[in-house]
């Protein structure tokens, strides 16, 4: 059976800009075929949207909990729901 499809809205804080959060959040996503966005927001924090199988979701998750080499990831805030819109692929957003 197929699990149905999920989508995770998060945000992440701690000093998680300037340091290549988005393209590592971007580049896990892609390996694991998933679709969204993620972007800074003005306060600090990095905030996404993912949308594929909950248990390929968490997998990138736990990897955010991470980040990349510079990072410092104090808390990440998730919330699931069904999916309310599609994307084609993982984009870095700038708005």
């Amino acid at each position: 059976m197929v699990e149905p499809m999920q989508q995770a809205h998060f945000i992440v804080s701690g000093f998680v800009q300037g340091v290549g959060y988005r393209r590592f959040v971007r580049h896990i996503a892609k390996k694991l075929q998933l679709s969204g966005w993620v972007r800074n927001n003005v306060d600090g924090t990095v905030e996404g949207v993912v949308i594929g199988q909950k248990e390929i979701i968490e997998k990138l998750l736990e990897a955010c909990k991470k980040g990349p080499f510079l990072s410092t990831v104090d808390n990440i805030h998730v919330t699931y729901d069904d999916p309310q819109q599609t994307f084609e692929d993982f984009q870095i957003r700038h708005d």
